[in-house]
């Protein structure tokens, strides 16, 4: 059996500033990994390729991986490096002779020319390949098209947020297309979207509703003729006509069984809409309940979430509203993480460890896209650490992969350890901060620019949660957003009674 893989994964935000060349899709080079290199990189890690691979091997086939492209989200793809990934992919297809193809894709990219880039790459594979099976990993953000699903045979998506089951969401997918390929099955597909934007921040999978939808969509997957569940919240910072809620389901040749599993999704969803809605209270006062707070060492951190801007949702991660407030309110014993600010680390690297050095911090990337600002942050403290900025995951969300924040420091002011970086990344896993000497446990507070994959790596250590309403192109006040291009009405961006009158 031969088998062709590729990874292209993007979430796009197209309110963030930060620039999507080729290279953010690399590893501190100028291309993605392709070949015996990406297989390298990914195998026994928990990411969808790490599950394709997983199975391909179990089976023996023979396998190729066309190119592994990741970028932390960030605005619209540029159609150049849009058309090198897509063409590296296409060109493996065009060989010929695949009995399957997997692919791992985000469900979210939205390029400079086109408003659903997995549809568009998918297109041209099924071109190539009419009668391949083909089967696609997405993400839970994904904002689906029907291009998506018209030329495809299996969609899988993540079941969790934060995305700790991605290894199993590829495992699910391949066993569904081998299957598929040996005559087992024949994948049918529904899906439908729901008018909702479901704020990111009520989104987790720890919490209702999306708790008990997601084991919703795991309960079906266990009936008998029902292959692949998926209930994707949808990424709402992208403004492109679909955006927002929906559902696919796969089952064995069984097309009203699909559909009906997917009305019964949908209108669970529907039911539970408002509890999709977050509303955030203002920034002073949070940081004020947080310095409120009592010390106590044996309980770990009260973590500070600075959530309206993180790389994992396209934040330009150099907003400095909240480390401001921490400074203003005068919290002490605070590790940040992190601003960036590539110029900031060449300064203090410039200076040398022990060193103190005044540094304008942050407010560097202009966000026109909202009607606040965020300005530079003067700050003076010593700097305590220089790193290259690489470390692997301990997990579980993307365990085992290769992480790079690039050049980093710690700033030391006396009462907060600010990290500055020159890669964006999110910090979803302790090792994000052990590899820089901090240890959150000996710390009273831990500032995150995160909002809900922090849980993965870090939410064990948590004694309490303050939720921080700063500035930022993630922000969850919607009124912040001018949304254009998103179908309309939509809810809550307007009053909507019947998903179906829509």
């Amino acid at each position: 059996m031969r088998l062709l893989l590729a990874m292209m994964k993007h979430e796009t935000n197209t309110f963030s500033p930060v620039p999507t060349k080729l290279e953010r899709f690399a590893r501190r080079g100028a291309r993605p990994l392709t070949g015996q290199e990406a297989i390298d990189a990914y195998r026994g890690t928990g990411t969808v390729l790490g599950g394709y691979l997983a199975v391909a091997e179990e089976e023996k086939a023979e396998i190729e991986v066309a190119i592994a492209a990741e970028a932390w989200p960030s605005g619209p793809v540029d159609d150049e490096a849009y058309r090198i990934m897509c063409e590296t992919i296409c060109d493996a297809v065009g060989r010929g002779g695949w009995d399957g193809i997997l692919l791992d894709l985000h469900g979210a990219m939205v390029t400079e020319s086109l408003e659903d880039g997995e549809g568009g790459l998918l297109k041209e594979v099924r071109a190539l390949a009419p009668d391949t099976p083909i089967a696609v990993g997405l993400d839970m953000h994904a904002n689906i098209y029907e291009a998506i699903v018209a030329n495809s045979d299996v969609v899988a998506g993540y079941h969790t947020y934060p995305h700790i089951d991605m290894f199993e969401t590829g495992r699910r997918a391949a066993r569904a297309l081998l299957a598929q390929i040996r005559g087992e099955v024949r994948p049918v597909q529904a899906w439908g979207n729901n008018p909702m934007l479901p704020h990111v921040m009520r989104q987790g999978t720890d919490d209702h509703p999306n708790q008990m939808l997601q084991a919703a969509c795991r309960e079906m997957e266990s009936r008998r003729g029902v292959l692949a569940v998926s209930l994707f919240v949808g990424f709402p910072h992208a403004d492109i006509r679909d955006a927002g809620l929906s559902v696919v389901v796969v089952t064995d040749n069984d097309r009203a069984l699909a559909e009906r599993l997917r009305d019964e999704l949908l209108d669970s969803a529907w039911k539970e809409r408002d509890a999709f809605v977050y509303r955030p209270e203002p920034l002073a006062v949070s940081v004020a309940r947080a310095k409120a707070m009592p010390p106590d060492a044996k309980k770990g951190p009260i973590i500070l979430l600075d959530h309206y801007d993180n790389a994992a949702s396209g934040g330009t991660m150099d907003t400095t509203a909240v480390l401001a407030e921490l400074l203003r309110q005068e919290l002490e014993d605070v590790a940040a993480f992190a601003i960036f600010d590539p110029e900031a680390v060449q300064q203090a690297v410039a200076a040398g460890i022990g060193q103190t050095v005044t540094l304008s911090l942050g407010g560097k990337l202009p966000m026109p896209s909202l009607p606040v600002e965020s300005r530079p942050l003067e700050v003076t403290g010593r700097i305590k650490t220089i790193s290259e900025g690489r470390y692997r995951n301990k997990g579980p969300m993307y365990a085992g992969v290769a992480m790079d924040m690039g050049t980093a420091v710690v700033l030391d002011t006396g009462r907060v350890e600010i990290v500055i970086i020159s890669r964006h990344v999110e910090p979803h896993d302790i090792n994000v901060l052990l590899s820089l000497g901090i240890d959150p446990m000996q710390k009273r507070y831990v500032m995150l620019k995160s909002r809900i994959h922090w849980r993965a790596g870090l939410k064990h250590i948590a004694r309490d949660i303050i939720e921080c309403a700063g500035v930022g192109v993630c922000t969850s006040d919607y009124s912040q957003l001018n949304f254009t291009k998103v179908r309309r009405p939509i809810y809550p961006l307007d009053p909507v009674e019947d998903r179906r009158a829509v």
